[in-house]
């Protein structure tokens, strides 16, 4: 089990955290239910993997996504322009592969990432054990891994295939198939 120092800060319920997951998710689910065409067979739709986290690199467990980049001169700040955010995301979502890094105060890392598996060893969290689900294809597998990392507050997932989204936190997840996405404005 972790253990909770007084001292650390708890990222997961920080006001600020959750405004930059809510608009996260928010642009991922309107890009979901903005394509039209997911039930066309061979037809794939955007696809997208963010990761938020806490601390100031991810070199230890991640390794560049070879030219994949995000657009850093379009938008750079989620918080600070979301419709630049969001236009970058569409771009992103269509036509690169790999995990979108931000940081906790909204800064986006330009180089795509993949992240690498946990080692058999130590460094997995012994209360752990990843549980995934028959739909989960390797890029939501990979998320719910990242999100059991101590420095890794959220991940964030479209599917390609069928525009799930799904939130992991803490090795757990939360997900939303695409046809229940719009109940919430019924």
């Amino acid at each position: 089990m972790t253990t909770v120092d007084p001292l650390d800060i708890k990222y997961r319920s920080h006001e600020r955290v959750q405004k930059l997951i809510n608009l996260i998710r928010s642009c991922v689910e309107d890009m979901s239910l903005s394509f039209k065409r997911w039930e066309e067979p061979y037809v794939a739709g955007p696809g997208l993997y963010f990761a938020i986290i806490s601390g100031y690199t991810v070199r230890d467990h991640a390794d560049p996504m070879g030219d994949n980049r995000w657009p850093v001169s379009d938008s750079r700040d989620v918080l600070d322009d979301v419709d630049s955010f969001y236009e970058a995301t569409t771009d992103v979502a269509r036509s690169r592969d790999g995990a979108v890094v931000i940081s906790v105060d909204g800064i986006v890392q330009e180089q795509m990432v993949r992240f690498r598996d946990y080692p058999s060893d130590s460094e997995r969290s012994p209360d752990h054990v990843a549980q995934y689900a028959d739909w989960m294809g390797s890029r939501h597998m990979s998320a719910l891994d990242t999100s059991a990392r101590p420095e890794v507050v959220t991940t964030i997932t479209l599917s390609a295939e069928t525009g799930r989204i799904t939130v992991f936190e803490e090795g757990e997840y939360t997900t939303t198939p695409r046809e229940k996405l719009s109940e919430k404005w019924r």
